[in-house]
């Protein structure tokens, strides 16, 4: 083999190995700290999904059974009736209990919350969102909002709920957004909206009561579909203790164990019902 040949081949070699290295080291690096980040984010996923698995579970059986009652035959729902006192026999005479809620949903309609700290009765009217009452009915149906907490009260703005207080309820509705409504109504002190982000049809199940008018949310896209007409002066003594402290996120995942852990004095939400 020649000189010149020997001579090429290095250097092609060489080449080759330089742009190997030069490649590698072009690479970004996670640090340490975007390695506890990504884990964190990983965990997360992880409660999301097992979350999520627990709620097809009882999804698909007739009776499921909470795992420290198992034995004994007491179903989810025959202990939250027994631990609330929520059988039909125990609400007011004015009440239409969940599973006596007609079908369809009425044009207009009352819904009672008994709270902590006292009750309000919001008036909900089809034509004002009709996407986003039958959300809400549907919601109401399920005993979505019972036992939920008051997790963010801003004085002279808002005061928020809508995220369960059971993190199977979360997986199974928080997730489901709904398209948007035109806005009909300002939002004025006592009105009743859904909250969502910057993007479109991004609501859900949370809502939110005017504490003040506010009329700038009107061309943001936050459509009233009821109003406060009973108690308004129990809304707006509600707990603005922690104001906008407990993280959503933790709220979905954890429920109210997270919440009494954290956030003890929070105002909430014992049951909600339409009344006649």
């Amino acid at each position: 083999m020649s000189k010149f040949s020997l001579v090429a081949g290095a250097l092609i070699v060489g080449v080759v190995i330089i742009g190997f290295y030069s490649w590698y080291f072009a690479q970004p690096r996670l640090t340490d700290e975007h390695m506890a980040k990504a884990q964190e984010v990983l965990e997360k996923i992880k409660q999301i999904e097992e979350i999520g698995k627990e709620s097809s579970s009882s999804d698909s059986q007739n009776t499921p059974e909470n795992s420290s009652e198992k034995g004994k035959g007491i179903s989810v729902e025959t202990a939250k009736t027994s631990e609330k006192g929520q059988s039909n026999s125990d609400y007011p005479d004015d009440a239409i209990p969940p599973d006596k809620m007609p079908s369809t949903v009425p044009d207009v309609f009352k819904v009672r919350f008994e709270c902590s700290h006292g009750n309000f009765v919001i008036e909900c009217h089809k034509d004002w969102a009709p996407i986003g009452i039958e959300r809400f009915y549907e919601l109401l149906k399920n005993k979505f909002y019972d036992d939920a907490r008051f997790f963010r009260v801003v004085p002279g703005f808002v005061v928020q709920f809508g995220i369960a207080g059971e993190p199977a309820l979360n997986a199974k509705y928080g997730e489901k957004t709904i398209k948007d409504d035109p806005v009909k109504q300002s939002n004025l002190r006592g009105m009743v909206t859904y909250a969502k982000t910057q993007l479109p049809n991004s609501r859900s199940t949370q809502i939110f009561i005017n504490l003040v008018d506010n009329p700038h949310l009107d061309s943001l896209g936050f459509a009233p579909f009821g109003k406060v007409i009973e108690g308004m002066e129990v809304v707006e003594r509600t707990n603005p203790k922690y104001r906008e402290k407990p993280d959503q996120t933790m709220i979905r995942l954890q429920g109210n164990e997270y919440l009494n852990r954290m956030f003890p004095d929070l105002d909430y939400i014992k049951r909600a019902y339409m009344i006649k």
